[in-house]
């Protein structure tokens, strides 16, 4: 395909698709337009069969292909094709890539208590090497991951099982809440547990053969329940992924596997490969994409073929620090805050708006319960009401400021030191010598001996739904048996609780865009500064492209 046909897959989407791209509040939905008419006479759809090229880098690639273990978006990537899941998300864009459906679950019926969940399994599902799908499976895959040798990152999402800590302390080998019997699982929790449904969506719960073994070191090839399997993995070489031609459920494969090579150089030399159709794809953060030495920007445009930049699960925010006495029972000083920040000033310190999206809400765009509600200013400030709201309310007017020592860190930091200086804030930044995405950053925010009121806090869940963000951060407590931001309020509380509860799911979507909107502008635990974007580019030769945000592989095709 010459390089004027490349425009095209965006130009020749559908009447609807169009319509989103002009709507800012909706760009997300945009699937991408790889089936597009390129050409009279040419096939709208790509070719079936053939190998899909990814290339990764050594440093911020692949960790682990076993789904205990891996717990990098890569790995996830790659783990989505592979996995078969008791619940999982569809092969969509958002908002639908976010809505919660039964995947290897028949059925499911969840006690009145939210502490036993029953699933029922289809029957079509197999192994690569031929072997049904049981119950078995998935109990297996809980009990591997809580192992203590095992070390697994995904042991958090089930400690509250029934018999987990028996497991996790080695007295046991497997929980005592977990029963399998043929096509019958059955999970019982110590406390209620209404986000279980969307947690077993994740790699953690993959099914995995019975007789899989435990280890530290992850395994490496072995049979898989989803559209494909690893045939091969050779640790910081490549990765040879298959399709299971015993594959049962209903997802629309069109390849024939996938070649991944994990030494993919630095991030510019992965998109350089890519912009040279050597490569179909890789993972990157959003910052490369804008090295004006590789001119991606000029060449594609954004969100027209090739490069691609949507909003993500991430959110960036300010967390305030309730427990210290400049924001204990002080929502109007929190509210103050919200509405002097300039949020478009301070996104610009990490990439302006291709980066980012601004945002005043706690729901990311596309998530289930998401209404935009337009509650404190995205483009300038309003200083006159953040003084007002201030006036009597800033105590001693010094503030201590959290934030890793990466320079975009720094920079935002900085900018809301002279921001909040405008009200009579004072701040002070602190410098935390750890990586922003480290949850050990997390861990000493939510300490009770850390003395912080303010943090640049990046928060991306495991989980793509309202009780991950609202839930989480506002009212379980999980890090540390403490919330991050220390808030209280038990009214809040028992209404995060009622929503979480709530099985239909529209009305639980319109409880958490009312408790968005209601933390927010009455609250104020939080300060969102905007959605950080994901980032994608693919070769010229790829097609059936869904951005869930990451490139959806498991029905993505190649052109003819």
């Amino acid at each position: 395909m010459s390089s004027g046909h490349r425009a095209s897959k965006a130009l020749r989407c559908s009447p609807i698709v169009r319509r989103f791209l002009r709507r800012p509040l909706l760009a997300l939905a945009v699937a991408g337009c790889a089936l597009a008419v390129v050409a009279p006479g040419s096939s709208t759809r790509g070719k079936e069969g053939g190998i899909f090229r990814i290339s990764l880098s050594p440093n911020a690639g692949l960790d682990y292909i076993d789904p205990a273990l891996s717990f990098t978006q890569p790995g996830w990537a790659l783990l989505d094709a592979t996995c078969a899941r008791l619940m999982t998300y569809p092969d969509k864009p958002a908002p639908a890539a976010y809505r919660l459906e039964r995947e290897v679950a028949d059925s499911y019926r969840i006690s009145k208590d939210f502490r036993t969940y029953t699933f029922t399994l289809r029957s079509g599902f197999r192994f690569s090497d031929g072997r049904r799908v049981r119950a078995s499976a998935f109990a297996h895959a809980i009990n591997r991951a809580l192992q203590p040798f095992v070390n697994a990152p995904g042991a958090i999402h089930m400690r509250d099982i029934v018999g987990a800590a028996e497991v996790l302390s080695g007295r046991r080998r497997t929980a005592s809440g977990v029963v399998a019997r043929e096509s019958t699982l059955v999970v019982r929790f110590t406390r209620p547990a209404p986000d279980f449904l969307a947690r077993t969506a994740m790699p953690f719960f993959c099914a995995v053969p019975p007789n899989l073994p435990s280890s530290a070191d992850g395994a490496g090839a072995f049979p898989s329940a989803g559209p494909f399997y690893v045939q091969e993995y050779r640790p910081g070489e490549r990765v040879v992924i298959r399709r299971n031609r015993y594959y049962g459920g209903s997802r629309k494969v069109h390849l024939d596997g996938f070649d991944v090579d994990l030494q993919g150089g630095t991030p510019q030399d992965l998109l350089r490969r890519i912009d040279r159709d050597e490569e179909d794809w890789g993972h990157v953060l959003a910052p490369p994409f804008m090295d004006p030495s590789l001119g991606l920007v000029s060449k594609y445009g954004v969100n027209k073929s090739e490069l691609w930049m949507k909003p993500g699960l991430t959110l960036r925010m300010l967390a305030f620090n309730a427990s210290r006495p400049l924001f204990r029972a002080n929502p109007k000083l929190r509210r103050a805050v919200n509405f002097a920040v300039d949020r478009t000033a301070l996104l610009a310190t990490t990439g302006g708006p291709i980066a980012s999206r601004a945002t005043d809400q706690y729901l990311p765009y596309g998530i289930p319960g998401f209404r935009e509600s337009d509650i404190y200013p995205l483009g300038r400030p309003d200083v006159e009401r953040a003084k007002s709201l201030a006036q009597g309310n800033v105590r001693s007017g010094k503030a201590v400021m959290y934030t890793t020592d990466v320079v975009p860190a720094v920079a935002t930091a900085q900018l809301v030191k002279e921001q909040l200086a405008a009200i009579g804030i004072e701040v002070e930044v602190k410098k935390v010598p750890l990586h922003i995405a480290s949850a050990a950053y997390l861990e000493k925010l939510a300490s009770r001996g850390e003395e912080w009121d303010i943090a640049l806090v990046l928060w991306t869940p495991n989980i793509p739904n309202p009780h991950a963000y609202l839930n989480q951060l506002l009212e379980t407590q999980v890090l540390d048996d403490q919330t991050l931001t220390h808030f209280r309020s038990n009214t809040a509380k028992r209404e995060l609780r009622e929503a979480a509860r709530t099985l239909q799911t529209r009305a639980q979507n319109r409880a958490y865009a009312r408790l968005d909107a209601l933390l927010a502008r009455e609250h104020a635990p939080l300060a969102a500064l905007g959605v950080v974007n994901e980032a994608t580019l693919i070769s010229n030769r790829v097609g059936c492209v869904v951005l869930r945000p990451v490139l959806d592989l498991a029905v993505a095709c190649l052109e003819d």
